[in-house]
């Protein structure tokens, strides 16, 4: 595949307005509470409206180093109906996580790099808390899902805690805040500018998003404007990738109202109250004062030094056939994305597309042996039970001839890219040729820090 080949990056070629859209569409809330800065009982009221939530405790001991300069802020956009009765999203048991960006502010204040992560993104979730003594397990599964686990109970700090491991775990790069918006905030703002107008050039009528709308030009309010930012399956392609772009436009229309609409006190006053009141952030960022902050050096940053990228991807179906809902991340691409992230680099769509290299074999066509260097009986029936399930072919299972110290993968003469699409799954072990080996398949033996595969 050729690095410019669009259907890797899931993404149109970009536009500048698009580009300066996705920038207010972020910055939109955090822009209006910097005029959030006179004092008495306004001020007041705003902030203590948002809620700080410590996850410090529930992250462990192993998690990325810190970046090598600026900060990474997660920022999570809930599913949470709390507060909105049934009208949309009624029955959810547990809490849920619709968005989920991470925000890099680099080069001591002078540019910023927006990643986006696809929600149907298939990785390894780590085990959570989730309250009451319970623990998740570790598996796969979509992204999204980790807030979930955590927040099984209803607890945000879990939820948050969940989805900055699974984020870490994945990306290797280390999340120093994070901000979750919910729903109830997303239906506040749009009520309090009045609605906002939106023009579909076609009837949408969309069953699971609760949503009716004739073609044409009209404004949404409530639980319309929820519908149409949700609705996804009888809207361009059906994918999320496509709701992304469609929820970046909505949020474009309601900061171009919110600028047009909030000179009026009412309107300033409601639309702040609904914002403040559905964020959660953790504690260091819980303060209109500190958002503010946030808020001002966003504002200072010139647009062509704002980055809007979206995690390289390709359908999982590549490599197991019968998936066809999820998509995986392109392994090169994204380290390379993520690398950048870690040591504070600039890195433009343009210059990520350029070192992406064509995608290595895929999983269906990795025929792997798996050795047990342990002294644990059936890990090597255990691990090729998890490559199965990632797609790889399993040639054979059995002991290693001599216990293993560490972990290792090597392959024969011709299955250097095979050996390279495993390791892909395995972060950390790198493959080794073997001139003796059989030919046909790589040989993995595990050892006892055999990491957990991704993907």
């Amino acid at each position: 595949m050729n690095p410019s080949d669009k259907s890797l990056w899931n993404l149109p070629a970009p536009r500048p307005r698009r580009r300066i859209g996705r920038w207010f569409a972020l910055a939109a809330a955090l822009v209006v509470l910097a005029t959030a800065t006179g004092g008495g009982w306004l001020y007041t009221r705003l902030n203590g409206n948002i809620h700080g939530a410590g996850v410090a405790g529930a992250l462990g001991d192993n998690r990325p180093r810190a970046t090598q300069g600026g900060e990474n802020i997660l920022v999570i956009g809930s599913d949470s109906r709390s507060g909105t009765g049934d009208a949309y999203g009624g029955g959810l048991t547990s809490m849920q996580s619709d968005t989920l960006m991470l925000l890099h502010v680099g080069g001591s204040g002078r540019w910023a790099t927006v990643v986006s992560f696809p929600r149907d993104s298939w990785v390894s979730i780590p085990a959570c808390d989730q309250g009451g003594g319970a623990t998740s397990t570790p598996h796969h599964f979509k992204i999204n899902q980790a807030f979930a686990i955590g927040g099984f109970r209803g607890d945000p700090a879990k939820a948050a805690a969940c989805t900055i491991r699974t984020v870490e775990q994945n990306t290797r790069v280390r999340v120093d805040h994070f901000v979750i918006v919910d729903f109830r905030g997303f239906t506040g703002m749009v009520d309090a500018l009045g609605g906002v107008e939106v023009c579909p050039t076609a009837p949408i009528h969309d069953t699971k998003a609760a949503l009716d709308l004739e073609a044409g030009c009209q404004t949404v309010r409530n639980e319309q404007a929820l519908g149409y930012v949700r609705a996804r399956y009888s809207l361009g392609d059906g994918t999320d990738l496509g709701r992304i772009g469609r929820q970046q436009e909505f949020l474009r229309a309601l900061a171009a109202k919110a600028k047009a609409t909030l000179h009026r006190p009412t309107a300033l006053y409601g639309f702040l109250d609904s914002a403040t009141g559905a964020l959660t952030t953790d504690p260091e960022l819980a303060g209109l004062g500190p958002l503010r902050e946030l808020a001002a050096a966003l504002r200072s940053l010139p647009t062509d030094r704002i980055s809007f990228l979206t995690v390289p991807n390709y359908p999982r179906q590549r490599d197991v056939p019968a998936d066809t809902a999820n998509v995986l991340w392109h392994p090169s691409a994204a380290r390379t994305l993520f690398t950048a992230l870690t040591h504070d680099r600039e890195l433009t769509r343009a210059r990520l597309e350029a070192a992406t290299p064509p995608l290595p074999p895929a999983a269906g066509t990795v025929a792997v042996t798996v050795l047990n260097g342990t002294d644990v009986p059936g890990r090597a029936r255990e691990t090729a039970g998890r490559l199965r399930e990632l797609g790889f072919r399993i040639a054979a299972t059995g002991n290693a001839p001599a216990p293993a110290a560490s972990s290792s993968l090597t392959y024969p003469e011709g299955l250097a890219d095979q050996a390279r699409t495993l390791a892909a799954r395995l972060p950390g072990l790198d493959p080794v040729p073997d001139t003796g080996a059989a030919p046909g398949a790589v040989t993995l033996t595990v050892g006892p820090d055999l990491p957990e595969p991704a993907g």
